[in-house]
């Protein structure tokens, strides 16, 4: 009985469906043999959307039947649109009606609860946009995408809830209501495995950082996945460079601890043994290619430390030479044979004909302000050369020196065809402007102020320009640069620069200089650690003096002074009386000199008035340093010379060289040799001036005030001071110095300690030592010339410094004592300076 029932039940339930599926049964078949035509397409519920557009998804065939198939592949259109919240098909007889629900249309988006990110930031990241059509999926998108944002800058703990506010007319408002939660940190950096280098040296390679009460002033103590994984790679880097060449990141552990409400980060290494270079070997496929004629372009030496970086060079350098000889398709491939048991690698440099393939075409994305060609320029190649991938990472390296983008990524797609590429350029950009507002003090120059304004991409050309006003107690300026850096499209700098100078009097010299002027100059990079600068000088110099430093006159005829004689003139001339008191029969004591007078050369260059300098000169420096910033490791050598009397007053040949050595030791310890020198060579008939001497003090040896070493006036030394620091024709400097970090305290305070030994000199004094000024009679007698010390004593100093990359600018104390000096040299054992920029 009861399977009876329960026949009867699936009958009439199968007989009551089927009234219900007829009217689909000629859309939703299987084929062709139950394509029905349609009469007409009818659109229900549209408000903003077209019948007319709704109807044109669905295509019907010759015979205007639409089958099954063609029916759903417009469903799925439509749906797709997005404009849709509900599409729904029936057909009525020969007519098809779709009816569709409209999604509503967003009339603001709102954000609530963001204090961290503004609106605007924000509102670009979302795809849900005012007067566009809403869409929940979107929105769902939407509000994971701010998620994902937060987190990045390491708000891990955040909470986006969408709001959705119906109002008239079908439209909504959409809120996103925002819980930002705490920063999410990284509270721990710790490597496994690492025996080779500290913790503390691994910390200095990564960009992931331990939060500490420095940690505001930057963002890299705040957790991203992204940068931890790029950390893995910064490591293996370092390993590889340091002859390391088995080195493996095994792992980088990340673990949330809601005990300390942050990031555990944990590397783990496996070191493998260190290599040295075995042999260096060349090998060419290519007949009329001899390897071993590349030997020369190898930075890979046999016996020396195993460095994945010098081999990328040489391969980069032996394959844009072998193109250059007119092998475009030579690769040249580098492979390394180890001994395992004796930890060398022997390296062999093969050269082999390449896969015949040219560039079609070099497309750039993502350049919204710089023009196409200030980066189409940085390629040494262009659409129909041979492809040579050395020279496309050579230009990838170059647009990212730039520092016009944030990133910088070359990829190559299929051409048109088998022997075609593309060169795909993607790029974001970034900010290059920079305006600032400095501050700093040094125990020479006082305290001074600086505004300036700088655009590293000028107008998206990739000009240079710069300016800046600088006041201070004693020092004042105005300067003006302007840089090109492709002349006339070759890979050629023009530079200007347009200055004003005001130097005033201080405690280490008597009087100021005042200097205006202008220097073009051009820039050759010969390779890609030696470059060439040619420039041009023309500036008008005047000293300035205070009337009481130069208000002695030996001539009581003179109308225009006041008899003012100097110590000597009473000495020698007088008798030692004083000359305004006939009575009087005691010496008149300091004359002149009483509040002070300045030296002799000041005085007469005063009198001479202001002097043109017209001079060229060039720069070549060589620079192998691992960071410009903060180099522990390279070769710096800037040779200059300056020829002056190019028309003009001056004229002289100055020549200095100066060379800086980096060199890493042990656990962090840089060691640092500094050698300099220089030497002032007279042209021509014109006396040299004292401003055109080298003057030299801590620049030289630290522990002596500024321009406190060399000839120095001593006119008056008797009477309890000494003079000007008159400067010198000669000068050699060497310093030796161990820079070391605090371990205990973490990477981001910026602190380091420094001990050190100077020795240097500065001598031969040239200029003027005599002047026949209206002023002076009897000069003979009274003995008024220029009585000065040039001694060629050794100076050394020994001494100790803290070294600050502080969040306020770069700064560093020095105490230093001197071992050995001249006896009139000028001591000054501490010194400080710095600035800042906010």
């Amino acid at each position: 009985m009861t399977g009876l029932t329960l026949r009867r039940g699936v009958l009439a339930l199968m007989m009551f469906a089927m009234p219900l599926a007829a009217p689909l049964i000629g859309i939703v078949g299987a084929g062709p043999a139950v394509a029905q035509a349609v009469a007409s397409i009818a659109v229900e519920g549209n408000r903003r959307v077209e019948a007319e557009t709704i109807r044109s998804y669905f295509k019907a065939g010759p015979n205007g039947t639409l089958d099954a198939g063609q029916v759903d592949d417009g469903l799925k259109a439509l749906i797709e649109t997005g404009l849709f919240q509900d599409v729904k098909i029936n057909r009525q007889g020969g007519r098809l009606v779709v009816t569709v629900v409209e999604n509503a249309v967003i009339g603001r988006v709102a954000f609530e609860g963001n204090k961290k990110l503004k609106d605007e930031q924000l509102s670009a990241e979302v795809q849900s946009k005012p007067r566009g059509t809403f869409s929940r999926p979107m929105v769902q998108s939407d509000a994971s995408r701010i998620a994902e944002i937060y987190r990045r800058s390491g708000r891990y703990d955040v909470r986006v809830t969408p709001e959705i506010i119906e109002q008239p007319n079908n439209r909504v408002d959409l809120i996103f209501t925002i819980e930002e939660g705490v920063k999410t940190t990284v509270k721990s950096v710790t490597f496994i495995g690492n025996n080779a280098f500290s913790a503390a040296r691994l910390r200095d390679i990564i960009k992931t950082h331990e939060t500490n009460w420095l940690s505001f002033l930057g963002g890299n103590d705040v957790y991203d996945p992204d940068r931890v994984e790029a950390d893995r790679d910064l490591i293996r880097r370092f390993y590889l460079k340091h002859g390391y060449a088995d080195v493996q990141v095994v792992a980088a552990l990340t673990e949330y601890d809601p005990e300390q409400k942050g990031f555990l980060v944990s590397f783990k290494i496996d070191e493998g043994q260190q290599y040295r270079v075995a042999s260096v070997d060349f090998q060419s496929s290519i007949a009329a290619l001899d390897a071993k004629s590349l030997r020369s372009l190898s930075r890979v030496d046999a016996g020396s430390l195993y460095n994945v970086e010098q081999v990328e060079k040489s391969v980069e350098e032996m394959q844009i030479e072998a193109s250059r000889r007119g092998f475009a398709f030579a690769v040249v491939r580098p492979r390394g044979d180890r001994n395992f048991e004796a930890h060398t690698v022997s390296i062999v440099f093969t050269v082999d004909e390449g896969p015949r393939t040219y560039i079609e075409r070099i497309t750039v994305r993502g350049n919204t302000r710089t023009r196409d060609y200030v980066i189409r320029r940085e390629f040494d190649i262009s659409e129909g050369d041979a492809y040579n991938r050395a020279l496309v990472d050579r230009a990838e390296r170059r647009l990212k020196n730039l520092d016009f983008f944030k990133s910088v990524k070359i990829t190559t797609e299929p051409g048109s065809s088998s022997d075609r590429v593309v060169l795909i350029v993607d790029l974001e950009e970034k900010s290059t402007g920079d305006f600032s507002v400095s501050g700093g003090y040094s125990t020479s120059d006082g305290a001074l102020a600086e505004v300036s304004i700088s655009e590293r991409n000028f107008l998206g050309r990739g000009l240079y320009a710069k300016a800046s006003v600088s006041y201070g107690q004693y020092s004042r300026g105005v300067s003006l640069s302007f840089v090109e850096p492709y002349l006339l499209d070759y890979r050629v700098a023009l530079g200007l620069d347009v200055y004003y100078k005001q130097q005033l009097a201080n405690s280490y010299t008597s009087y100021g200089v005042t200097t205006i002027g202008f220097s073009p100059r051009l820039g050759f990079q010969l390779r890609e650690d030696l470059s060439l600068q040619l420039r041009y000088s023309l500036y008008r110099q005047q000293i300035s003096l205070p009337s009481y430093y130069q208000n002695c006159n030996n001539n009581s005829a003179n109308s225009l002074l006041a008899f003012n004689p100097t110590p000597a003139y009473i000495a020698n001339v007088l008798g030692g009386k004083d000359p305004t008191n006939s009575t009087s029969s005691g010496y008149y004591g300091w004359g002149c000199y009483a509040d002070g007078e300045s030296t002799l050369p000041v005085r007469k260059e005063l009198s001479d008035g202001a002097a043109l300098t017209s001079a060229i000169g060039y720069t070549l420096s060589y620079n192998t340093l691992d960071n410009n910033k903060n180099p522990t490791d390279g070769l710096l050598i800037d040779w200059k010379q300056d020829l002056a009397g190019v028309g003009g007053d001056v004229s002289y040949l100055k020549t200095a060289v100066d060379a800086k050595y980096f060199t890493p030791l042990v656990s962090e310890i840089v060691g640092v040799i500094h050698l300099q020198g220089g030497i002032l060579n007279k042209v021509g008939d014109k006396d040299l001036r004292m401003l055109d001497h080298f003057q030299m003090g801590a620049n030289l040896v630290r522990g002596f005030a500024a321009n406190g070493i060399g000839p120095r006036d001593i006119t008056y030394v008797n009477f309890g001071a000494t003079g000007d620091s008159l400067g010198g024709t000669k000068y050699w400097g060497a310093s030796a110095e161990l820079q070391m970090p605090f371990w205990f305290l973490p990477k981001e305070v910026g602190l380091k300690g420094a001990v050190y030994a100077d020795a240097g000199s500065l001598w031969g004094y040239q200029g003027p030592t005599s002047w026949a000024q209206t002023g002076e009679v009897n000069s003979a007698a009274c003995k008024c010339g220029l009585q000065y010390d040039d001694s060629k004593v050794v100076r050394t100093s020994v001494g100790v410094g803290l070294i600050w990359a502080s969040p306020f600018g770069p700064l560093r104390f020095d105490y230093a004592v001197p071992l050995t000096k001249g006896k009139y040299d000028v001591v000054q054992e501490f010194k400080f300076g710095g600035g800042t920029s906010f």
